[in-house]
């Protein structure tokens, strides 16, 4: 029968309308499930906890509240699509103004250069006198309760939907809030990854892959300017002949390798002392989709030497808002700048944000091909969001790809809700599981959208009501989706066999106790 199941998940082949309803009913129940869960029977305990499970999400109206605290306790694998600076919430950042010595604006001041309302100044000894009674420490900022839920708001999405007020568009509401936070953001990475690392085993994730910071930006200037200058159509080999004329220079000269080493130095201090035998951290590097070609392609050449030069590093990506001007002009150009990497550099991993757009954000024609050119084009192993997947040509076709080359998609709930104003029934995270795309849940930045794996995974289960093989496989699938080496994959999966049977005793031995069993 589960030869039966890519068939079904496209209704276009002829030979099911034949199959009696009774036949389709209990196939497309066989499909619901992941391969893995159509083995070996479950043990008492998993039986039990999926039991109990199903009550939580049946009816109308789930049982949120015992929902939410079984997938806080649920093992979770790992968290695959999380950027640093969005993770950590906007009280951490409010805490490290004050260890930094800065302050915040608490509002603009004319002729003083960068002041903004809201914005963090990192130097506040330096600011005209005049000035500084509008730029509060941390202190100051924390006895204006006032001023303290506006910042708040502002440096994060917190209250943006439930009251009235003058809002920014939801996707600029939610990019802004980098701009805020940003110049402190950086202050202590250990901190940071220190505090990561204790809410990922609050919550039972035992693995982060996480975008910490970019790469450094290389190269000789003149040679930058010769991709800016290319036309928009130029072919593969004026393109490639650039490309390779940047890259040269930048791999041949020897200030390049002590940048990308002193990078990867920095990663390595920031990660110190965090594995262990309950939590793995490992870093994708980036680049920026919204510069100048030849500062993109420059950085991008960065993220590949930094890849190859640290252990650490498992992937490489590009973010930044989708739908910018840039970004949109570009995308083909900065998927054809990840192919000629990729043959320079094989081996190199690549989750690439893609089609995190939706219809009225661009123009129809821009929603058509960005998750296939990542795929097809740039090589993408992971894709990001993956929403525009409803729009793009050939769709049925191109789920068959994804589920045929074992690409896993990125889902993210709560991002995706407030962003793009995707959800439920829109979102095509129904799609994906009735095609057998693998995909996976994550956080994207929690911090901002003030929310964490548990919450995601809560969502999941409440909105599209997936079977406890289905949830239980989608954090095994963020292990086999992750980057790490096969023998570290190996590891992690034997760790979180553990960390389930842990689990689903625990949940049978309460069902006991309240006599539910």
């Amino acid at each position: 029968m589960t030869d039966l199941c890519p068939a079904l998940a496209f209704p276009r082949l002829p030979a099911l309308r034949a199959l009696p309803a009774a036949l389709l009913a209990a196939t497309a129940l066989c499909c619901a499930l992941p391969a893995q869960a159509r083995g070996p029977a479950p043990g008492r305990d998993e039986a039990a906890t999926a039991r109990y499970y199903g009550q939580l999400i049946a009816g109308a109206e789930p049982r949120s509240a015992e929902l939410t605290l079984f997938t806080t306790q649920l093992p979770k694998g790992g968290d695959l699509h999380h950027h640093y600076s969005g993770a950590l919430y906007a009280e951490t950042y409010l805490d490290w103004v004050g260890k930094a010595g800065a302050c915040v604006w608490r509002e603009d001041v004319a002729g003083v250069a960068g002041a903004q309302r809201f914005r963090i100044e990192s130097k506040p000894a330096a600011l005209p006198a005049e000035a500084r009674a509008h730029c509060l420490d941390a202190g100051a900022v924390l006895a204006d309760n006032g001023f303290y839920r506006q910042l708040l708001m502002r440096w994060s999405d917190k209250d943006f939907a439930n009251h009235p007020h003058d809002a920014l568009p939801p996707d600029q509401q939610f990019f802004d809030t980098f701009g805020y936070f940003g110049p402190i953001s950086g202050w202590s990475y250990r901190d940071g990854l220190a505090l990561l690392k204790q809410r990922a085993l609050d919550e039972n994730v035992q693995y982060l892959e996480t975008m910490l910071r970019s790469a450094p930006r290389l190269g000789p200037r003149p040679l930058i300017d010769a991709i800016n200058a290319l036309p928009p159509d130029a072919d593969d080999a004026q393109l490639f002949a650039a490309l390779a004329a940047l890259a040269d220079a930048i791999e041949a000269d020897p200030a390049t390798a002590r940048q990308i080493a002193d990078y990867a130095a920095q990663l390595a201090d920031a990660a110190a002392g965090l594995d262990d035998d309950r939590f793995t951290l490992r870093f994708q590097t980036y680049v920026v989709r919204g510069f100048a070609p030849g500062e993109v392609f420059a950085s991008l050449v960065g993220s590949y030497l930094a890849a190859q030069a640290s252990p650490l590093i498992v992937g490489v990506n590009i973010v930044g808002p989708e739908n910018g001007y840039i970004a949109m002009r570009d995308y083909g150009l900065h998927m054809r700048m990840f192919r000629f990497l990729n043959q320079r550099h094989p081996g190199v991993r690549l989750a690439l944000h893609a089609g995190e757009l939706t219809l009225g954000m661009v123009p129809p024609e821009g929603l058509q091909d960005h998750i296939r050119q990542a795929v097809e084009v740039a090589g993408a192993a992971r894709i990001g969001h993956g929403i525009d997947v409803l729009h793009e040509r050939q769709p049925w076709a191109l789920l068959d790809e994804l589920r045929a080359r074992d690409i896993a998609v990125e889902i993210n709930l709560s991002s995706n809700d407030f962003i793009l104003g995707v959800a439920g029934a829109a979102h095509p995270v129904v799609l994906y599981r009735r095609a057998g795309v693998p995909f996976v849940i994550s956080t994207d930045d929690a911090g901002v959208s003030r929310n964490n794996l548990s919450g995601e995974y809560a969502l999941f289960a409440a909105r599209y009501k997936p079977s406890y093989a289905e949830l239980k496989q989608a954090a095994y699938s963020s292990i086999r989706h992750s980057f790490l080496s096969p023998a570290d994959k190996a590891q992690q999966i034997g760790r979180l066999d553990a960390r389930y049977k842990a689990f689903e005793a625990s949940v049978a031995a309460m069902l006991s106790r309240t006599g539910q069993r």
